[in-house]
């Protein structure tokens, strides 16, 4: 126990130590810009490597949050360096040498060359019928779902009656992922499900639940398939896009926040595309 545990803290100061170090890089160099024209994919993006697909969906307007574009694209490209740092995954680059990270709708065909999707601010989704079978087909067989980004009870009913579109709670139940769950400990060790305010909002009122007590704890959500493959994470009550891609932007806000963003999104990753 005692060399598990000395393990485990090894594996935590190296990775505070090399996000210290590429963070520290990473404010000299200014990677990232707040806006950039939508990438969409072309007939070379998919070339055997990591591509961070990102799902562009229309607002309802019933639920609370801002849209598909959050974070977009500093958390896309930054997440995708950092899992070519931290791991041996090889990721696409474009002809520039920057990550090549496409945004894409649910009825784009390129979805399902996609093994990993990402939605952000989904307390404001809506899904046609169409969006909502292509997206039904795509998790059946075989792709993977990260919805993060969407605070207190309303955005959540908003986005589970979406999602009941798309796998009905009857067949498909939502529920709490244990930490025992192997996601949770692919390459680091999750104790707990951080609760990753914005960097606004942090930095404005110094906590972390942007919705009060009605985003007191932050949540893993999950739903599997019939054989129990986990087949989409729902992170309810906490923002890891920004973790991602406010890193360069405090000092103070990557050590509270974007170290555990990391470990936690790295994990996903690694446990999305080998499940």
């Amino acid at each position: 126990m005692a060399s598990r545990r000395l393990a485990r803290i090894a594996v935590a100061v190296i990775l505070v130590v090399i996000c210290a170090a590429v963070a520290d890089a990473q404010f000299r160099r200014g990677r990232g810009r707040f806006f950039e024209p939508i990438r969409s994919p072309t007939p070379d993006t998919f070339d055997g490597s990591f591509n961070f697909c990102r799902i562009m969906f229309t607002a309802s307007g019933y639920g609370y949050g801002g849209g598909w574009y959050v974070d977009y694209p500093r958390a896309d490209v930054n997440l995708s360096i950092r899992l070519s740092e931290l791991t041996k995954t090889r990721i696409s680059l474009d002809e520039t040498g920057e990550p090549n990270h496409i945004v894409i709708s649910l009825t784009d065909p390129a979805l399902f060359d996609c093994p990993f999707i990402m939605m952000t601010e989904v307390g404001n989704a809506y899904f046609s019928p169409e969006e909502a079978a292509k997206l039904r087909e795509y998790l059946l067989k075989g792709g993977f779902l990260w919805a993060d980004d969407f605070w207190g009870s309303d955005a959540w009913d908003n986005w589970a009656h979406e999602f009941a579109k798309v796998l009905p709670g009857n067949e498909y139940p939502i529920f709490e992922l244990p930490m025992t769950h192997p996601m949770f400990r692919q390459q680091f060790q999750i104790t707990k499900v951080p609760q990753i305010a914005s960097i606004n909002h942090w930095a404005s009122t110094g906590n972390t639940s942007e919705r009060g007590m009605d985003s007191a704890v932050a949540h893993a959500m999950g739903v599997a398939d019939k054989h129990g493959r986990l087949m989409a994470l729902m992170t309810h009550n906490t923002d890891f896009g920004d973790s991602w891609e406010r890193e360069a932007d405090d000092p103070t806000y990557f050590y509270n926040f974007s170290v555990a963003g990391y470990a936690f999104g790295i994990n996903v990753l690694l446990y999305s595309m080998t499940h």
